[in-house]
């Protein structure tokens, strides 16, 4: 268990906006950070964060929370595992007791399969720095590419030696699972057999982009015909190489920085470009770039440069990617190599500065490479050249935003010799197609949903004005539950004539008591139970701390609570009081006073209570033949008597019913 002084360390420390800024390119909004979602597939952001309350939220997945309940969504960490990842970001000593062997079985799957990766990174690493087939064999491979001994460092880079079980007997003899070895593919089990994947090859670990092993890439160092030269780790729970970019880790920062990413095809590529001093690069690791891929970009810039060598494989493979940069929204150019030269060898042969100016030189948009490329194939055969325009502008038909498209359309115009207006019937045409096949596809999925949505429209009109008012109320505890106001409150005095009459009168209470002794005045409890949840330890919260505190509350919730509250707070406007008219809830708003805000509120919701009650003793009166036995007088007159009381709660909030 780790102490509770080391986590209040960490979230004294901790700043939410440095923690997700390595994940998501946040920027400044008001008081507020804004991102795209780093849990959905979104084009315009809607990921919002706030320093001062130090909160998330996510209005596209719904998910929101404070630092921890980030680093737990997105790294898929334990709690343990996101305290000890920020103790570590921020140099806090962590203190914990020593975990029985009890915990440690009972550790889930996926974290026991990072716990496997993190220690075969640690082996592989030792083999290479510590042992002399390492060092003679390895490490002089690694020399030949030019990597210097803190590159090798920094990229964790290391040797499996070339023994059928020498990883897997060393693992084992730590006490680590063989089915997490398994399970991670490091070890390969046949029957009574268990011998090592990446046996006789050099190491590259594959980071998560907070840093976590997810798993291996390994080069065989001796011809075999039977061998693979590379090899990467299988699919896993823990990694999954179409969501994956290599090098992401290191490179964030500074792609942010930069507002641009290089995108290269190997490993060696990404090294000897960090290692030239280009750090904003990554790559697909030798696979076809997939949309996960570009959208973990994406988070960070909207820019991205693919870099290529000069062969037809590669250009081709350059062209397939494009049209799926351009689709996420995302600007793309394209550089080149001459012929016989990749990223690895162009960087190795030329200095820093000679690189950067090549590759400022030599990168075009999407709309010249595509055009180069393609007239090429296309030479003088017209019919060619009608496949390569019609090619053109069904990537320029990917681009989400009008005017890049026309824009591009001008560009394609001026390269290609052909009217614009050409261009703009086909682009038309294209667009059109792809429009119908969504809408049928929409149409399909709605019909089959339909019945469902019907009944469901009407359930949410029902509940939907309770459960907006109650979490109002949650919202006014967590804002100003500890503000001391002056409420109206209408009591019972006698007059000079000695009569007992009604008299409005200023009482000075906490918002927090206001509400309390209302809702126990009316015996209202909350139709929500997540929201009777978080108002049960809010009320405690408030009657107990001298200084409440939302940031703490929120760390004593589950994810759950957590998430709900955070939706609460991140919340335009509050709670977007300008569109409750059209919910017939009718708030003053809140500038007037908190008093009469809090008033409001706690009317609107007796009032719909109130609404709630008649409807329900209305229901036997509206089937008579069916509720024989039931006096109908007695309900109508009760009916009567919530109506008066409608009205008096109406006229309270100087509405006519």
């Amino acid at each position: 268990m780790i102490a509770k002084e080391t986590i209040d360390a960490v979230y004294d420390a901790a700043r939410l906006e440095e923690v997700i800024g390595d994940y998501v390119q946040l920027k400044k909004a008001g008081s507020n950070f804004k991102g795209l979602s780093p849990f959905s597939d979104e084009k315009s952001p809607s990921f919002m964060v706030s320093p001062v309350k130090q909160i998330w939220k996510d209005f596209s997945s719904g998910k929101g929370g404070n630092v921890i309940a980030f680093l737990m969504e997105h790294e898929h960490y334990s709690y343990p595992e996101a305290i000890k990842h920020l103790a570590k970001r921020y140099g806090i000593e962590i203190i914990e007791t020593e975990q029985s062997n009890e915990q440690k079985e009972q550790a889930n799957e996926r974290e026991s399969m990072y716990l496997v990766s993190d220690f075969a990174n640690t082996y592989f690493q030792g083999q290479l720095q510590n042992t002399e087939s390492g060092k003679a064999i390895a490490k002089t491979y690694f020399k030949e590419r030019g990597f210097t001994n803190e590159t090798i460092e920094k990229f964790q880079l290391g040797y499996s030696p070339d023994i059928w079980d020498a990883f897997t007997n060393e693992a084992i003899s730590k006490s680590y699972q063989t089915k997490y070895l398994e399970s991670t593919g490091l070890t390969i089990v046949k029957e009574e057999k268990q011998f090592d994947r990446f046996k006789g090859r050099v190491m590259f670990p594959i980071h998560s982009m907070s840093g976590r092993v997810l798993g291996f890439g390994g080069r065989l160092l001796i011809d075999n015909k039977k061998a693979a030269k590379y090899l990467n780790s299988p699919e896993s729970d823990i990694y999954h190489k179409s969501k994956v970019l290599y090098g992401i880790y290191y490179a964030k920062q500074a792609i942010a920085k930069e507002d641009n990413c290089y995108l290269v095809e190997g490993y060696t590529d990404v090294i000897q470009f960090h290692q030239s001093g280009i750090t904003n690069t990554v790559s697909s690791s030798g696979t076809a770039l997939t949309a996960d891929q570009i959208r973990l970009v994406n988070r960070l810039t909207k820019n991205i440069t693919v870099l290529f060598d000069g062969d037809a494989a590669g250009l081709r493979a350059a062209i397939r990617g494009i049209d799926l940069i351009l689709e996420q929204g995302m600007n793309v150019r394209v550089c080149t190599f001459p012929l016989g030269e990749d990223p690895d060898s162009f960087a190795k042969k030329n200095s820093t500065e000679e690189l950067k100016e090549y590759l400022n030189t030599h990168q075009q948009d999407f709309i010249s490479f595509k055009a180069d490329l393609l007239q090429k194939e296309a030479k003088n055969d017209p019919i060619k050249k009608a496949e390569l325009i019609r090619d053109i502008i069904n990537s320029i038909s990917k681009i989400p935003d009008t005017i890049k498209r026309e824009i591009y359309i001008q560009e394609c115009a001026s390269i290609m010799e052909i009217s614009e207006e050409v261009l703009f019937s086909n682009l038309a045409q294209i667009t059109k197609s792809s429009e119908k096949t969504s809408q049928k596809q929409q149409k399909q999925q709605t019909a089959k949903q339909l019945p469902n949505m019907e009944v469901q429209k009407t359930v949410n009109q029902k509940v939907n004005r309770l459960f907006e008012l109650e979490r109002a109320i949650i919202g006014v505890l967590l804002l100003y539950g500890q503000e001391e106001e002056l409420f109206s409150e209408f009591v019972y005095k006698e007059d000079e004539e000695g009569e007992q009459v009604i008299k409005e009168e200023q009482v000075a209470a906490k918002v927090y008591e206001k509400i309390y002794l209302d809702l126990q005045t009316d015996e209202i409890a909350f139709s929500n139970p997540n929201f009777q949840l978080i108002y049960n330890t809010l009320i405690e919260a408030l009657n107990t701390e001298n200084q409440f505190k939302v940031d703490q509350y929120i760390q004593q919730l589950n994810p759950e609570l957590s998430s709900e509250i955070t939706h609460i707070l991140m919340q335009d406007e509050k709670y977007a009081l300008s569109k409750w008219d059209s919910k017939e809830i009718y708030v003053k708003k809140k500038h007037l006073s908190i008093a009469q805000y809090v008033s409001d509120i706690i009317l609107n919701l007796r009032r719909q209570l109130v609404d709630l009650k008649i409807n329900s003793l209305m229901e036997p009166i509206k089937t008579p033949n069916e509720n024989k036995e039931i006096d109908i007088p007695e309900l109508l007159s009760e009916v009567m008597e919530y109506q008066f009381l409608k009205k008096v709660i109406s006229e309270k909030l100087n509405r006519v019913v």
